[in-house]
């Protein structure tokens, strides 16, 4: 009971930041205000600036609703699938930052999560936090050993809270999926459903550790990426311990021009290189490596930061990157429509004929030009966009990876404009498809071929078989699924239903009034039995429920999210 009214005040808490920065129109339509009983007056922008500052406001929306929603906009500043890129880039502006706690919180957070208290772990702890975020804050800390160390801490109560939040953000989904048009492949209770499981592995440090140490194996022989070490004896679900790498942030080596002794070129090759081996060898890569997540380190060397974000790619998918590219490159549209059609989640069926000849005049608009003067970015949102046009779902892998791989393509552009990026991943193609066709793999991709293919001589027959037995039996049936037919369906049960009722209501209104007639007789004047009066008011209950339906069914049309998004 406490836990509805709590959950009813932040609703009402939502509402009114919601109405305030100009979105009100979507919460009258989902009639959110019977649910809260009374509207909350808040004061709404005009129309003009409504139209003028819709990806502002949202990204202001959502940093004024707290934690929970902030995070839920920088996962969405990750996803261009999802959003249009004016939205993305305004979200990539949100900035995760609370009031730090306690540092005797922290030290009580530390015992309770490692069994052990902080005292007795720890040679020291620096007071003052290095960072301060809504999920966890990081302190720099010394071990016994004089190892310098940072310990982030994960915030207490944080996952009570965000389930709390998820929650009412599946029931306001559920409201409005039933008044926003556009809802066909990405649902609002679907991307709820896909923030609230990446929130709660985000919350899971042992997680991030897993993924920590998984990246120190593949970088273990690459001297010029440097992954903090992880200390598995400090660490816990809600404590993790890592090494404390020296160097300056890359943002503040892409602010300043003349940095001593960094090397702008060579610091470019060493992120292309970095982020080409993760992409095609070891399809593991870092899904947020924006310049405030890497470090620039002694001898122009890389290190890494914040795992909570990762993407992982299987061979397959790599394989269709390269040849996604290599078609792109021999513009061939035949190739990327049916590899789209083919990695993505079609919501329907679709017109391929139209769906290639809208990617032919993308590729047209590139005709002429060398690879390295196109914007690998720019050419894969607009294949995303495409993609989303005609309701195709591209896997989460894929968007995570368009929006990683443009960020790293800005920062080596800002690094070394000259730095030909096509031209350095082409070893890396080259080897995944020698890879793919030498003679090792060709054998035991050969064998698999042949096993398939004795499975399916074998079954073959048998199916056959069935089929034309069903066949004699007269057991066969072909089910046709029409939306046609299934719309007739349902009008004609609804002209049923409405026929019963008004046979009903005349019925009721025939019996009220021969009960009338009977009751009056010899009497002289007009007599209203009880049970008169109740047939005549089930009668115009029924005929005013009819009416209604027949009036208003059809007539509200959903809102459409196109002007909110112009």
């Amino acid at each position: 009971m406490i836990q509805a009214v709590q959950d009813l005040k932040r609703l009402r808490e939502i509402s009114a930041v919601v109405v305030r920065h100009g979105f009100g129109e979507l919460w009258d339509r989902a009639r959110i205000w019977d649910v809260l009983g009374r509207r909350v007056d808040a004061q709404r922008p005009s129309r003009e600036e409504v139209r003028a500052t819709t990806a502002r406001r949202f990204r202001e929306t959502l940093a004024e609703l707290g934690p929970t929603f902030i995070k839920l906009g920088q996962i969405l500043s990750s996803r261009p699938d999802i959003l249009p890129p004016d939205f993305i880039a305004e979200l990539s502006h949100l900035q995760d930052r609370a009031a730090p706690m306690q540092v005797e919180t922290v030290f009580e957070l530390i015992e309770k999560g490692l069994g052990r208290s902080a005292h007795q772990l720890f040679a020291s702890i620096d007071p003052e936090p290095m960072a301060s975020a809504s999920i966890a804050q990081v302190h720099r800390a010394r071990l016994a050993s004089g190892e310098d160390v940072v310990v982030k801490v994960q915030r207490p109560g944080i996952e009570e809270q965000i389930r709390s939040d998820t929650d009412l953000l599946f029931y306001l989904a559920r409201f409005l999926e039933g008044v926003i048009e556009e809802t066909g492949i990405y649902t609002p209770t679907g991307i709820v459903t896909e923030f609230r499981d990446a929130m709660l592995l985000e919350l899971d440090f042992e997680n991030e550790a897993r993924n920590i140490e998984e990246f120190a194996h593949n970088h273990a022989d690459r001297p010029y990426v440097v992954i903090p070490k992880l200390y598995r004896d400090l660490s816990s679900r809600t404590v993790i311990t890592l090494q404390e790498l020296k160097g300056v942030k890359l943002k503040t080596a892409l602010d300043s021009l003349d940095s001593p002794g960094i090397d702008r070129k060579q610091l470019a090759r060493h992120v292309l290189e970095a982020s080409f081996q993760q992409l095609f060898k070891d399809g593991l890569f870092h899904g947020d490596p924006h310049p405030g997540n890497i470090m620039v380190m002694e001898g122009n060397r890389i290190g890494l930061l914040d795992f909570g974000l990762v993407g992982r790619l299987t061979k397959q998918m790599q394989e269709s990157i390269i040849v996604l590219v290599l078609a792109i490159s021999l513009r061939d549209p035949d190739t990327v429509a049916r590899l789209l059609y083919k990695v993505g989640v079609p919501d329907q069926r679709i017109n391929l004929h139209h769906f290639r000849q809208a990617i032919h005049d993308i590729l047209d608009r590139y005709m002429g030009r060398k690879l390295s003067e196109v914007d690998p970015g720019m050419l894969m949102r607009e294949l995303v966009d495409l993609a989303m046009k005609y309701k195709i779902k591209i896997p989460k892998e894929y968007a995570v990876l368009s929006k990683a791989s443009a960020t790293t393509e800005g920062i080596v552009r800002q690094l070394d404009p000259e730095l030909d990026v096509t031209q350095a991943a082409l070893p890396y193609a080259k080897q995944l498809l020698y890879d793919r066709y030498s003679p090792a793999s060709m054998s035991g991709g050969f064998l698999r071929v042949l096993l398939q293919l004795q499975g399916f001589l074998q079954d073959t027959p048998q199916q056959l078989a069935q089929i034309l037995m069903d066949l004699e039996g007269g057991k066969f049936n072909v089910n046709v699924r029409s939306d046609e037919l299934s719309r007739l369906n349902t009008n004609v049960k609804a002209l049923g239903i409405l026929l019963f009722t008004g046979m009903l209501a005349s019925g009721l209104i025939v019996g009220a009034f021969s009960l009338v007639g009977r009751a009056s007789e010899g009497v002289g004047q007009t007599v209203w039995p009880l049970a008169a009066l109740i047939g005549l008011s089930l009668a115009a209950m029924l005929f005013g429920a009819a009416l209604s339906w027949t009036l208003l069914s059809g007539r509200v049309k959903k809102i459409s999210l196109r002007r909110f998004l112009k």
